[in-house]
This record gives C-alpha cells, sequence and structure tokens, in this order.
C-alpha cells in the first residue's frame, strides 16, 4: 500500500503518462486489483510514482501478448523482467520504445525542482527530457504533464501562487530557447499566443507556443490576461494567421465570455481563433457561438496548425 504523501497524481493525468485510458485502469484496479490506489475525503483516486511504474509494465506486458488476467497480481520486479524478455524478442526499433526512460520520473524530477525554487535542478531536468524524448516529445510527455500537476498541485493548496510563478518564469526561458531554431523560417505564418483579460495563469499558453514554434509556426507570445482589444492589435501588426488562447482557470469568470466576443469581432474574417486548456470546456458554449475551434491536446492543436496552413481553408464567419 502505498503513502498518502506519494500518491499525488490524478487518474486523468496518470491516463497521459501511461497512454492507458482512465476507462482500462479503472477496470484493472477494480477487477484485477493490479494497482491499489489512494482516496481522498472526496474518493478522487490519487496515484503514486510505483503506481505508473506498475502501469507502465502491465501495459507493455499486455502489449507483448499477455492476459491483463494473469499478469495483474505479479510483483512489479517480475512485471519488469518479462518486460525484459519480451524486449529481446521484438525488432530494434520497438525494443528501443520500450526501454525508453519513465515519463514520470522527469515529472517528479521538475516537480521537485519546483518545490525547492531550484532553477538549476528544473532547467537540468527539462533539457534531460528534451534529450530522451526531442523536442516535440519532450512537450507531449514532460512539460504537458507538468503543467497539469501544477495546476492540480495549486487547486489542492499544495503548491503556492510563488510556485506557479517560478515554474513559469523558468519554462518561459527554457522553451522560448528550445524553440528559436524553429521559429526562423521568413514566410511562416503567424500565431498570436496569449490568455485572455483574467487567466492569469500562463503555462498552457507557454507550451502551446513552443509547440507551435517547433511545427514550424513564428509565435508571438503576449503572456497572461491580455484585453481583446490589444490581442486584435497584435494581430493587425504581425498579419496573424491565427490567435490560440490557453483558459485554465477560473472556470466561472463572468467576463470572458464578453471578452471572446469582442476578440473575435476585432479579428478580420480569415483570422481563425483557438481555444484550449482546462477551463475551455466550460465555455465551450460562447466558443461556439463565435465560431472558434477547440483544442483539446497538443496531438489535436499539431492537425490544427497544420490544416490551417493549407491554403484551400476557408473562414468560417
Amino acid at each position: 500500500m502505498t503513502e498518502m504523501t506519494e500518491a499525488q497524481y490524478p487518474i486523468q493525468l496518470v491516463a497521459r503518462l501511461t497512454g492507458l485510458s482512465a476507462h482500462v485502469i479503472r477496470i484493472w484496479e477494480q477487477r484485477y486489483r493490479a494497482v491499489e490506489p489512494q482516496r481522498t475525503a472526496t474518493k478522487r483516486r490519487l496515484y503514486s510514482q510505483r503506481d505508473i511504474e506498475r502501469l507502465n509494465l502491465l501495459r507493455d506486458v499486455t502489449h507483448a501478448g499477455h492476459s491483463i488476467g494473469q499478469v495483474a497480481q505479479l510483483p512489479t520486479d517480475k512485471l519488469g523482467k518479462l518486460v525484459a524478455a519480451s524486449s529481446r524478442l521484438q525488432a530494434p526499433a520497438v525494443r528501443a520504445s520500450t526501454q525508453a526512460p519513465p515519463t514520470g520520473s522527469f515529472v517528479d524530477d521538475c516537480l521537485a525542482a519546483i518545490k525547492a525554487f531550484d532553477a538549476t535542478a528544473l532547467d537540468d531536468a527539462l533539457k534531460r527530457g528534451a534529450t530522451a524524448f526531442g523536442a516535440l516529445g519532450m512537450l507531449q510527455r514532460v512539460v504537458a504533464p507538468l503543467a497539469q500537476t501544477i495546476g492540480d498541485l495549486w487547486r489542492d493548496g499544495a503548491l503556492t501562487s510563488a510556485h506557479e510563478h517560478f515554474a513559469s518564469a523558468a519554462l518561459r526561458v527554457f522553451l522560448g530557447n528550445s524553440a528559436k531554431p524553429f521559429g526562423s523560417m521568413e514566410n511562416a505564418p503567424v500565431l498570436i499566443v496569449a490568455t485572455p483579460a483574467g487567466q492569469v495563469h500562463e503555462l498552457g499558453a507557454l507550451l502551446v507556443g513552443a509547440a507551435a514554434a517547433n511545427l514550424g509556426w513564428q509565435v508571438t507570445y503576449l503572456g497572461a490576461s491580455l484585453p481583446a482589444a490589444e490581442i486584435a492589435g497584435a494581430v493587425q501588426h504581425r498579419r496573424a494567421r491565427a490567435v490560440a488562447l490557453s483558459l485554465v482557470f477560473p472556470q466561472d469568470d463572468p467576463g470572458l465570455p464578453g471578452e471572446l466576443t469582442r476578440l473575435r469581432k476585432s479579428l478580420p474574417a480569415e483570422v481563425e481563433l483557438l481555444a484550449g486548456g482546462r477551463a475551455m470546456p466550460a465555455y465551450r458554449d460562447v466558443l461556439d457561438k463565435i465560431g472558434a475551434l477547440p483544442i483539446e491536446n497538443l496531438t489535436q492543436l499539431g492537425s490544427t496548425l497544420d490544416d490551417l496552413r493549407k491554403p484551400a481553408r476557408k473562414a468560417k464567419r
């Protein structure tokens, strides 16, 4: 049984870290008792790093052909041996994939550095993640779950606003430097990235900007809590193809629908408006009304940005 102090990952984040759906994780827990997450006072499942490592091993073992019913109760060390034995029988490319460094370890190292306000340790963990997974893989597998976890811990009171601002400042520098080699194409379309007025958490916006730069866009990053008129002014000045907004907190801002509506009205018809982030679903009605494109994850962001580069695409308005 894991200690409550170690169990800090909600099931949505565990699903991202392991590649398993939340439904599969619940079935493996309830039917096969493969893991035993802790529960908060409100019955939320919380998983430890050891739970995540075990789920990763079970994923690899079942992908190799073993039944979950046969392996769910095996000790973690035996699961590791099964994975190693299976990898020796696979093609080199697949073997390299199954032996990739565990994603959670990088997230844990980053979190430890953030809690200690240790900029050097955080930068080192991020660099190691980039080396292990590549630029886009690092954004998907380290920065995105890190931003999600920081938001969860901040909301639960386990991290302070000072921690969140420290992480944002460090990631702004790191992601800016890592994106420089990808953002210098003169003819590339321009993407304006910001959070609208009242949305003060910028980690999601930083992540979007870095991903877009890696995909060959010229990114103009405006930062957090910008009024609609200022965002529209930047679009006009930079002749941007699209605007990407990050909506994280709060989820019930009564002024945000008006801001989003004013922004859409201030933008040229050919400029697309993208919106993503934890709070995005709470504003889905107004986003649908103004014709904004909802973005659920980085994979969808990439495909949407690719579509926007096609000359045949026409505005919906």
